[in-house]
């Protein structure tokens, strides 16, 4: 009788437990809301979305990169570029998206998939056994860190940049990578 009310007494606290770190989760997850543009700023500016990537070949193909800006000149278009990647020794910009601006002065430019395979994951895209397309990968990816992605409107001279953060693989990007190359859908030369 007595081990029996100490086990009902044990999983209440277990239970209770399990609630808490639950709610503690819940409300972290709600703590902090994602960047955006500020609308106190009357000129230019820039956001991107998420502001941080793995490069895990499945995740950065699947995460859709987009960048909204507004204080630019209607009508106008806008070029982003990646600055400062090394490319065999050489620091170099990499375009990586542009947009047309719409006639409030605002853009949303979603980084496409072939940019993110060839300029991101330096990968190429081709064909598997099987004819379906696959990406092949030749040489590492682009190297982790905060690059600043500057925005530069065509028509007038309005600029802007946000950071962009690009971080190594997590073992979860490994796992999905590794299910990738069983399925033949990433192709390791």
């Amino acid at each position: 009788m007595i081990a029996k009310e100490r086990w009902l007494r044990d999983t209440g606290y277990l239970k209770g437990g399990l609630i808490c770190v639950f709610l503690v989760f819940l409300f972290m997850g709600c703590a902090t809301a994602p960047g955006g543009l500020d609308p106190n700023i009357k000129g230019p500016q820039v956001v991107v979305q998420p502001d941080a990537v793995t490069l895990g070949v499945v995740s950065v193909t699947r995460t859709p990169i987009v960048f909204m800006g507004k204080g630019f000149q209607p009508d106008d278009s806008v070029f982003i570029e990646l600055l400062g990647v090394d490319k065999k020794g050489e620091k170099v910009n990499v375009p990586i998206a542009d947009a047309n601006v719409d006639s409030n002065g605002c853009f949303t430019a979603k980084v496409s998939t072939l940019v993110k395979v060839t300029e991101l994951l330096r990968a190429k895209i081709g064909s598997n056994k099987k004819m379906e397309t696959a990406i092949i990968i030749t040489q590492p990816t682009i190297p982790p860190g905060v690059y600043t992605a500057k925005v530069v409107s065509m028509e007038s001279d309005a600029k802007a940049d946000c950071k962009l953060t690009l971080m190594a693989p997590y073992s979860w990007d490994k796992f999905k990578d590794w299910v990738g190359v069983r399925k033949e859908k990433i192709i390791k030369k």
